[in-house]
């Protein structure tokens, strides 16, 4: 697979079909006061970096990356085609925030996900990749629908901006 990521300007077809399918998916597992997916108009604020992956003219997966400020970055509208499901496409869009998030100067990831059983790959994703479970953060309040979870961005054996 030669996927590539790019950032994204949320006006093509199929970026705009990849973001209904996830609003659509998420207002579809989660009660309504449980859904903090952005639309396409939320998506496009000055904060937020969106990306999107294709595999030559196939939309392959999407993320955003949303500047707290702070030194801090949220995760957003993360999303995989069915089609590209199980083939690491998450993966790269994850790790390309990650470095989205470095360059941006971030020293902290946050996000929130579901605690739904359609939400168990995405949850074993950021698990995998140094994520941990942590309280909600932001304007989030405590939802037994939502998981909320944060990694530090300093590299391995590194301390983290605020602890030099």
């Amino acid at each position: 697979m030669t996927l590539q990521i790019r950032e994204d300007d949320l006006r093509g077809p199929a970026t705009q079909a990849l973001v209904a399918l996830h609003l659509e998916g998420v207002h579809a597992d989660s009660p309504e006061d449980s859904c903090h997916a952005l639309d396409l108009g939320e998506l496009r604020d000055p904060s937020i970096t969106f990306l999107s992956a294709w595999e030559g003219d196939e939309l392959a997966g999407i993320g955003a990356l949303k500047d707290l400020g702070g030194g801090r970055g949220e995760l957003k509208s993360m999303r995989v085609d069915d089609r590209f499901r199980g083939t690491g496409v998450g993966r790269a869009v994850l790790r390309r925030l990650i470095a989205v998030a470095r360059e941006h100067g971030m020293s902290s990831l946050w996000l929130e996900t579901g605690t739904m059983p359609s939400f168990t790959p995405a949850r074993r994703l950021y698990e995998s990749e140094g994520f941990v479970e942590c309280p909600p953060f932001g304007d989030y309040r405590l939802d037994r629908h939502s998981m909320f979870m944060t990694r530090d961005l300093a590299a391995p054996g590194e301390a983290a901006p605020d602890e030099v």
